[in-house]
């Protein structure tokens, strides 16, 4: 299975944030400035959660998935759906996916992951398990040796 790898966690970040603005030390206006492009974002590629945004509390936010990567060309930065990021996980060798929050009602945004996925991600055990299933069913190591080599291409 395809695993995230080299994930960056941003929620100490955004209580930090969210602290200056509870405090007074930093305004709304600040932090509450969602592009119009991030914002048709979360309507059309956005997943809802079932978090309440910590702002103006009125409605869940939703998460905006974005793409980025050498080998995406034209799709990167993009944004995707959550469903679509295992499809392009087996195609794509590497890419970084960016995690937003955001609220559609007061413009909040703030970054809440960053994570590796793509071919590279297949665990070793599984990649041991699936050469030891071919070997017993051929009796050679070499032909799937040679398809992996080519698979890699």
């Amino acid at each position: 299975m395809r695993t995230q790898r080299q994930v960056v966690d941003y929620s100490l970040q955004k209580r930090a944030v969210l602290r200056e603005v509870y405090a007074g030390r930093v305004g709304t206006y600040e932090v509450c400035d969602a592009s119009p492009y991030l914002k048709n974002a979360a309507r059309f590629h956005g997943e809802p959660t079932e978090v309440r945004c910590p702002i103006c509390r009125r409605e869940n936010l939703t998460h905006v998935h974005y793409i980025y990567g050498d080998e995406l060309k034209q799709s990167a930065g993009q944004a995707r759906t959550l469903a679509e990021l295992p499809v392009l996980a087996m195609t794509v060798r590497e890419f970084q996916v960016y995690v937003v929050e955001v609220c559609r009602a007061c413009d909040w945004n703030h970054l809440v992951e960053q994570y590796l996925l793509g071919r590279d991600g297949v665990t070793g055990d599984q990649g041991d398990s699936q050469m030891d299933e071919a070997v017993a069913a051929t009796g050679s190591r070499a032909p799937v040796a040679r398809r992996r080599r080519e698979a890699r291409r």
